[in-house]
């Protein structure tokens, strides 16, 4: 017995590999003086804030070692 062999419904997506477009896209406009300013700004904030918040955050993280630091209220004290 053999098997019959159906066409691909979709067989229009195997030749498209053959057509070849001759409309070329227009060419990408360059971004002005101002625009590039604007992402070197907005990316230097975006780093600033990123190494304030690890500055700020970096002390909270330490382990503190002495015990001298630690304090105590009245009430535990007995007085």
């Amino acid at each position: 017995m053999f098997r019959r062999r159906e066409p691909v419904p979709f067989a229009f997506i195997a030749e498209a590999d053959k057509f070849r477009s001759n409309v070329t896209p227009p060419p990408r406009q360059r971004a002005s003086a101002g625009q590039t300013a604007g992402r070197w700004l907005l990316g230097l904030t975006v780093v600033a804030g990123l190494v304030g918040a690890l500055v700020v955050g970096t002390p909270s993280l330490s382990l503190d070692q002495s015990p001298a630091t630690t304090q105590h209220s009245e009430a535990s004290r007995g007085h």
